[in-house]
């Protein structure tokens, strides 16, 4: 007698989780881990205050650019909540009326923590890549690192790794630069 079939999470599934965590479905898969860090938020907060400007309102930037904080986007039967994530307008010319988008983002930002850091690594990002997903940014704020990576034919290339308090003007925001340091909390 085999193990038995385990059903596919659904969005009543995740509806279900109690408020004070984040849940994802995955492959069919339910994860769910608890609200970031304060390094974490701190992190997140930091860097779309740095983004927001000029490419969302188009302060000091090109504009043309919706940038959020953990939208809930369903890719397929997937269902994800990136730290930050970025739609071109020219893709999506205006918000979705409803709590989630069903159109994938141009550039998510993930940040990572000891808890989720394979969880966005091995499965957020192949998912992302399949979606047409353009870029992903990975932020370590222990590591105090950014990881940035453009989706190509043959995978995830690495188009730069920063840290500390580097300069950072690179794709698909390489319109403009900021200080990485304004990232970390001391």
């Amino acid at each position: 007698m085999g193990l038995p079939e385990l059903k596919p999470a659904t969005y009543a599934d995740l509806c279900a989780i109690p408020a004070h965590l984040v849940a994802e479905i995955i492959n069919g898969t339910l994860y769910t881990h608890p609200r970031p860090s304060p390094r974490h938020a701190r992190a997140s907060s930091s860097l779309g205050d740095e983004i927001v400007g000029p490419y969302d309102k188009g302060r000091g930037g090109p504009g043309g650019w919706w940038i959020l904080d953990e939208p809930e986007c369903h890719l397929g039967f997937d269902i994800v909540v990136p730290d930050l994530a970025g739609w071109r307008r020219e893709r999506l010319p205006k918000l979705p009326e409803g709590a989630y988008f069903d159109i994938s983002p141009d550039w998510v930002c993930e940040v990572l923590s000891p808890g989720t850091a394979k969880l966005d690594r091995v499965e957020k990002m192949p998912l992302y890549a399949r979606q047409g997903v353009s870029h992903i940014w990975l932020i370590d704020p222990l590591e105090r690192t950014l990881e940035v990576f453009e989706n190509t034919p043959n995978g995830w290339l690495l188009l730069g790794a920063f840290e500390n308090d580097d300069a950072v003007s690179i794709a698909p925001f390489a319109a403009t630069r900021f200080n990485l340091g304004v990232l970390w909390a001391d």
